[in-house]
């Protein structure tokens, strides 16, 4: 019988150098399900980090976790983002903190307009892109603006969410799969456009099911299983690593 591979000297490696993001042993609960068991990680101002994990190991519930939507519960640990303690604050004071959630169901507000939904991002400060910012960025909004945001393609509503987030004051983007039910040449496109708010400095934790595509995006890399920290590390390393990626990424 083959033993388990052993990755953990990959774990929680990541650089002494003060980070931008920080998140030191968080966990959380929906109900009495363990779901993140002691995260911790650190990210760089300008870094794309991809969050990585086979199904269920606890991705999305991180990402909820730190944006401190209700559910799941962080009952412990601590995150930080420029100096200020998001795990003491509610969702709404993280997300004026500069914390920004863009979930997998994306959220779109029905009834309303492209250029409502990005208005309505801006009807509280502190206020990010401007309109004719995000339409430079996104020209396929901009070419819609007047069309109800829920009548848009999937590819066209991500792009929505994403310059809704980026309305607001925005300091670390979370994406929770951006690719979900996309065409390969969509997910080009989406990725052409994470690339570009990479160059302008945004700081971006993306949590994405096609491992590859995340990890030929991102600079760094966290692997989850069960919840907790199996490796912490350089993007390219986990590409080069069959065995790495054949037992935590079946890929």
């Amino acid at each position: 019988m083959n033993e388990r591979p052993d990755f953990s000297q990959h774990a929680n490696k990541a650089s002494t150098a003060p980070a931008y993001f920080s998140v030191h042993d968080i966990h959380a609960y929906y109900g009495e399900s363990y779901i993140v068991q002691g995260v911790s990680f650190n990210v760089h101002e300008g870094e794309i980090l991809a969050l990585l994990g086979r199904n269920g190991a606890g991705k999305t519930s991180t990402l909820r976790a730190l944006a401190r939507v209700s559910s799941p519960q962080l009952t412990q640990g601590e995150v930080w983002l420029d100096h200020q303690p998001l795990h003491k604050m509610a969702s709404h004071e993280a997300a004026q903190a500069g914390l920004a959630l863009v979930p997998e169901d994306r959220r779109i507000i029905q009834g309303l307009t492209v250029e409502e939904n990005l208005q309505l991002a801006q009807i509280a400060p502190p206020i990010g892109w401007e309109l004719d910012r995000l339409y430079t960025l996104f020209p396929r909004l901009g070419e819609r603006r007047k069309q109800d945001g829920t009548t848009l393609s999937g590819g066209e509503q991500q792009m929505l969410s994403i310059a809704r987030a980026l309305a607001r004051d925005v300091k670390v983007l979370l994406l929770d799969e951006p690719y979900e039910g996309l065409a390969p040449v969509i997910v080009d496109e989406i990725e052409k456009t994470l690339m570009e708010i990479k160059s302008l400095g945004m700081t971006t934790v993306i949590v994405e099911q096609n491992a590859v595509r995340a990890l030929q995006l991102a600079d760094r890399a966290i692997i989850l299983d069960t919840g907790r920290v199996v490796y912490d590390g350089e993007a390219e390393e986990v590409l080069n690593d069959e065995a790495l990626r054949a037992e935590y990424l079946a890929i």
